[in-house]
């Protein structure tokens, strides 16, 4: 099944936990654009997501560290087989409800060792880890930002039409990560 959840974390949450309620899925594969980070990663590069950390909170009544590691997720893909089915990049991916500010950069790049970051994979990674539910988050880099700015920020039209073609791909990729999935055996049929 298939199911667009919409944009940012309210809804990405939202339409996660929808989903796990009314289908009880053992998998959850997320699949999306990102944008990377000029000079750390290439544009049109997959990720595979092994951690979501959630950058845009700002604690200031309590322990702010405190609040990132609550929602900062690791995912665990050691049901994946060995060797990916396609090449992907794994590792972390910064998530927030905007779109990475080029004075960021540098920050982000030396707090976290940021390559890419996106809208939605924070809170899919969080809702599926606290349902106790597998999740796979490929994600493709559509656009690249620099402390000078943003290529998507500046050519109206350039995120939906890469975004188009990155779909069309990661679908066209998903049956071989989906055979990748070690399963565990079914029980044997009684009467």
């Amino acid at each position: 099944m298939f199911f667009h959840g919409g944009w940012g974390k309210i809804s990405a949450a939202a339409s996660t936990q929808y989903v796990l309620d009314r289908f009880g899925p053992d998998l959850l594969v997320n699949l999306g654009t990102c944008g990377g980070l000029e000079g750390r990663i290439e544009r049109g590069a997959v990720i595979l997501v092994d951690r979501t950390v959630v950058y845009d909170i700002v604690e200031q009544m309590t322990e702010p560290l405190a609040a990132l590691a609550h929602y900062a997720t690791d995912l665990d893909v050691s049901w994946l087989r060995a060797e990916p089915p396609t090449p992907v990049r794994r590792g972390q991916m910064l998530s927030a409800d905007r779109d990475i500010l080029p004075e960021d950069v540098r920050s982000l790049t030396e707090k976290y060792g940021a390559v890419a970051g996106d809208w939605e994979s924070g809170a899919i990674a969080w809702v599926a880890k606290r349902n106790g539910v597998r999740c796979l988050i490929l994600r493709a880099v559509s656009d690249l930002v620099s402390a000078e700015g943003g290529e998507a920020y500046e050519v109206r039209g350039l995120f939906a039409q890469r975004t188009a073609e990155i779909m069309v791909m990661l679908v066209s990729i998903l049956p071989a990560w989906l055979a990748a999935i070690d399963r565990p055996a079914e029980p044997p049929t009684t009467l």
